[in-house]
């Protein structure tokens, strides 16, 4: 076994390319969040999202901007609905108005059948509706504590 410290070799294997260039630079470059394959704005997707579960009694609604942070997404969309429920029509409120404001459909929803935390997975945005247990067990928020928060205006 070769030590992580080691200056050997495993013989026939590469050195696997680095991350970061050879000036110690990302070698993909974020500097603004990204378009859906249709051309909308991942930010107008987050907005609309928010807006919607807000409007179907969500709690604690917030967008989260990850778009310098991951690579994965650029948003995240947290929303605390009260009970089992209501997460099942919060989520069916985000699909519908994401739909109607956008012509964005996720590409996957998971979580339905459990309903305490359901994911909508919109490539640039996922939208992650939680029971408030749940939220508070898998602290999102806490998670990504370094990343700004979307100012969103929900009314």
């Amino acid at each position: 076994m070769i030590e992580e410290n080691s200056s050997e070799q495993v013989e026939g294997l590469e050195e696997l390319p680095r991350k970061d260039d050879e000036l110690g630079q990302p070698a993909v470059e974020r500097r603004a969040a990204s378009l859906s394959s249709s051309g909308v704005a991942a930010e107008q997707v987050a907005r609309v999202a928010a807006q919607a579960a807000f409007d179907k009694k969500a709690e604690d609604v917030i967008a989260l901007d990850l778009s310098e942070r991951s690579d994965v997404t650029d948003y995240f969309v947290i929303a605390t609905a009260s009970n089992n429920r209501l997460a099942d029509t919060v989520v069916d409120e985000v699909e519908l108005r994401v739909a109607q404001a956008t012509g964005e459909r996720p590409l996957s929803i998971e979580g339905r059948a459990e309903r305490t935390w359901i994911l909508m997975d919109y490539g640039a945005v996922i939208v992650h509706v939680f029971t408030p247990e749940a939220r508070e067990h898998y602290g999102l928020e806490r998670l990504w504590s370094d990343a700004p928060t979307l100012d969103i205006e929900l009314m």
